[in-house]
């Protein structure tokens, strides 16, 4: 299982947000790289990326932010919030960055990302955000009012890859992982399964990766000192 150390970036700054609510947002790190050259020194591969103001506006707002960070630590980046055009993907794509991650483009309009799978295969991701067994789009903001699991199915059928699956009312509340969905979704979807959302300790890094997922993300819990990076990193290997 692979291990995802967040950034989330609003205002050029690496911050964390309470269950994706905007008016309860602390700063973590004014430079994001600084961040990112720490998750490489405690041996990450990759870097889940989350630009939180393009989340709500749909446009690439921190672009630039988000390729330094690739740039300056040399890690594996993935990039989600407001990809919500094909030259939004390109620009990423162009910069070098691994993987991009369609959230409500990909719930509001199934013909645009099988279009981006079609032109960018593996590099493309989908977030299946979710809220009461419904997807979130918006940035969390508004409920879709489709069925996770439905989603997830048409997701597979048109060629999504990798599923970022976030229980919004785990996100940063430090309570556990929703140990139930993680496993609902590895047996029924050949994807490629991350978790997101309540990962708070070593434990449930260990739970997650018996269940069998194939990466799992860790912000909070990374940024309030109860779980290291590089034991993760071991915990995730058991």
């Amino acid at each position: 299982m692979i291990i995802f150390p967040a950034i989330d970036i609003f205002g050029g700054q690496a911050v964390r947000l309470l269950r994706g609510d905007y008016s309860n947002m602390t700063v973590y790190d004014p430079d994001p790289v600084n961040t990112a050259m720490i998750f490489r020194n405690e041996g990450a591969q990759w870097i889940h990326i989350v630009d939180l103001e393009g989340a709500k506006s749909g446009e690439c707002v921190n672009i630039e932010t988000v390729i330094r960070i690739h740039d300056a630590s040399g890690l594996k980046c993935e990039i989600g919030g407001g990809i919500r055009d094909m030259a939004a993907i390109e620009r990423y794509v162009n910069a070098g960055i691994e993987r991009v991650i369609l959230g409500t483009s990909a719930v509001m309009d199934e013909g645009f990302a099988s279009e981006a799978v079609q032109n960018f295969g593996g590099k493309i991701a989908v977030g299946a955000d979710i809220r009461g067994g419904k997807i979130a789009v918006k940035g969390w903001l508004e409920d879709s009012g489709i069925e996770a699991m439905t989603f997830c199915g048409k997701m597979q059928d048109i060629g999504v890859q990798t599923i970022i699956s976030t229980d919004i009312s785990r996100d940063g509340a430090m309570k556990g992982v929703n140990i139930e969905l993680y496993r609902a979704l590895t047996q029924n979807f050949s994807m490629n399964i991350t978790a997101s959302g309540g990962v708070s300790s070593l434990d449930d890094v260990r739970t997650l990766a018996g269940v069998g997922v194939y990466g799992a993300i860790i912000g909070k819990a990374y940024y309030t000192g109860a779980v290291k990076i590089s034991e993760a990193i071991e915990a995730a290997k058991s």
